[in-house]
This record gives structure tokens, C-alpha cells and sequence, in this order.
């Protein structure tokens, strides 16, 4: 790495996105921005043209000032969205593993189904049957449950995921009333609904306030039971610390 960029001109457009991410939709004057990256606002204004071309920049028609444009915001939404994902948090996985020494997954919401897109395994044997592409009824899961309850569905959709020939009236109300919890704490829960004997706590992954993913740490029940809360907000605590700055958590009520 040089101390220098290799090429100013590209540099200093970088830098401009960088601050107008930072500013939101407010955005910053011409002015504001020649300073924050230390150029001239003439030289600056040739940058904003060029990036105005390519609809990287948008400009206020009234106050005159720069803002990120749809194609700097749809960039980061294709990668989010993509296939791109599971590599993206894959880190952050391997983060929740080290902290918790315990099953961790990836999943995304498929229908009525959870697929399961990543995973990070501990050093010691684990006695859950864990596969990426496996896919699992979303009532029956905490990564299932916390993505329907960060969606905000409500008790008919949740029904409408539940049709009688696979689940029974009990079912169905557990599942809701866990959804309900999932809202409250922030976390899902799962006792068993998926495999005996086998327990997990999930958060919801959130971008632009909809859920992406969820991520859930799993292990035998007798080990969960004890410390469902403390699990709970632990979880939260180290995803939140290790989520890109694009993703975000659901809050609690």
C-alpha cells in the first residue's frame, strides 16, 4: 500500500461518496465538501459532473446541494441482496462461533421456508444434522421466527403460512406466540420445533428496515434452557458489534 492513490482523480471521487454516506439525505454543499476532502471547488465540481453522469450523485434543484444517488445506493443493495451475502457475513459468523463455541447459521426467508445459506461449525462435535440449502417450515425455527416478527406479519399472514395438512391449531398458536416474543426481546426462540433435544436463539438482519437474514446460534436444549435471556442479548450485542454499517438489528419494544 503507497501513501499515496494511484490515481487522484479516482481518489477523490471515492472520498466524496465516502462523505455523502456519511451525511445522509441531507446531503453537503459544494462548499462543505471542497473542505471535508481538501480540493478546490472548482476542481471538486468536475468530479460531482462525472459522477452525476453515472447517477452516483444526485443534486438539490433548490439548495444546490450533493446527495448519494440511486446508483451508489442500488450498488450496495444488489451486494446485500445477491448471492453475495453469505460471504459477506461470513465473518461475522465465524466472530459469533468463536464467542458463543457453538453451531452458527446463516438464513434467508424462502416462501414459507427458512434455507439455511451459511454456517460456521465449533472445534468440538456437534449433534445437529446442519447443511447449507436445507430448508425448514420458517414457523418451526428461531431464525424463521425472528425474520417473520422483524417483518411485523400478523396473526392471518402467519396463519396463511400454516396450512392445517402440516400443522396443528397448537402449533400454529406457539409459533405465533413466539413470533410475538421474537418482537418484544428482539430475539427468537426455538425449543425442539425443528429436531429434539436441540435449541436455538436467532436475530434478524436488517436493511433499510426489512429483513434481509437472520443468524442463529444453536445447541442441545439442556444447555440452552438456562440461559435463553442472557443468550439472547448476548447475541444481539455481538452481531450488531461485527454488521456492516449498511445492516442493522430490529429493535426492541
Amino acid at each position: 500500500m503507497t501513501e499515496q492513490s494511484p490515481m487522484g482523480s479516482v481518489d477523490k471521487a471515492l472520498l466524496v461518496l465516502t462523505e455523502l454516506s456519511a451525511a445522509g439525505p441531507r446531503g453537503r454543499s459544494l462548499a462543505e465538501l471542497a473542505e471535508a476532502v481538501s480540493v478546490s471547488k472548482s476542481t471538486l465540481h468536475r468530479t460531482l459532473a462525472a459522477l452525476r453522469y453515472r447517477h452516483f450523485v444526485a443534486q438539490d434543484p433548490v439548495s444546490g446541494s450533493y446527495r448519494l444517488g440511486a446508483a451508489a445506493i442500488d450498488l450496495g443493495a444488489t451486494f446485500i441482496e445477491g448471492d453475495n451475502l453469505p460471504a459477506l457475513l461470513h465473518p461475522m459468523l465465524e466472530s459469533i462461533r468463536d464467542a458463543f463455541d457453538e453451531l452458527c447459521q446463516l438464513g434467508v426467508l424462502d416462501g414459507t421456508d427458512v434455507v439455511y445459506v451459511d454456517k460456521a461449525e465449533p472445534a468440538h462435535a456437534i449433534r445437529v444434522w446442519s447443511a447449507v440449502g436445507r430448508r425448514i417450515a420458517a414457523l418451526t425455527t428461531a431464525l424463521g421466527r425472528s425474520l417473520l416478527a422483524a417483518g411485523e406479519v400478523d396473526r392471518r399472514v402467519l396463519g396463511r403460512l400454516a396450512p392445517p395438512a402440516r400443522f396443528t391449531p397448537e402449533e400454529v398458536q406457539r409459533s405465533w406466540e413466539a413470533v410475538v416474543n421474537a418482537r418484544l426481546d428482539g430475539y427468537a426462540v426455538e425449543r425442539g420445533e425443528s429436531e429434539p433435544g436441540i435449541g436455538c436463539v436467532a436475530v434478524a438482519i436488517l436493511r433499510a428496515r426489512r429483513p434481509v437474514a437472520a443468524v442463529s446460534v444453536t445447541m442441545p436444549l439442556e444447555r440452552l434452557e438456562h440461559q435463553i435471556p442472557e443468550l439472547g442479548r448476548r447475541l444481539r450485542r455481538v452481531v450488531e458489534a461485527e454488521l456492516p454499517g449498511s445492516l442493522t438489528l430490529p429493535p426492541t419494544l
